[in-house]
């Protein structure tokens, strides 16, 4: 692939992500509204017919590292693992 259409498809590529974010934030609106009429009416379940949307707190408990790595930094480190990922960025 040549240096051109490299350009061109990052370019289209550009073009295609600022419409998804467009689209997300829309979209984000949209859910931000849904949950807002949920809360007004003290609901967090609704049943329109054709769908049930749903706005419920969820507890859940999950494993605090930092406080691990704190307390007892040699244990933390025993049981620490690398993990390793590749990122994609175009500038």
């Amino acid at each position: 692939m040549t240096n051109r259409m490299m350009d061109n498809r990052i370019k289209k590529l550009q073009a295609i992500e600022a419409q998804q974010k467009e689209l997300e934030a829309q979209a984000e609106a949209i859910r931000s509204e849904l949950k807002a009429e949920l809360d007004a009416n003290g609901e967090d379940e609704h049943n329109t017919g054709s769908f049930i949307i749903r706005w419920k707190e969820i507890i859940s408990n999950r494993f605090d590292g930092k406080a691990l790595k704190a307390a007892m930094p040699e244990l933390y480190s025993q049981y620490c693992r690398q993990s390793s990922s590749r990122r994609f960025t175009v500038a």
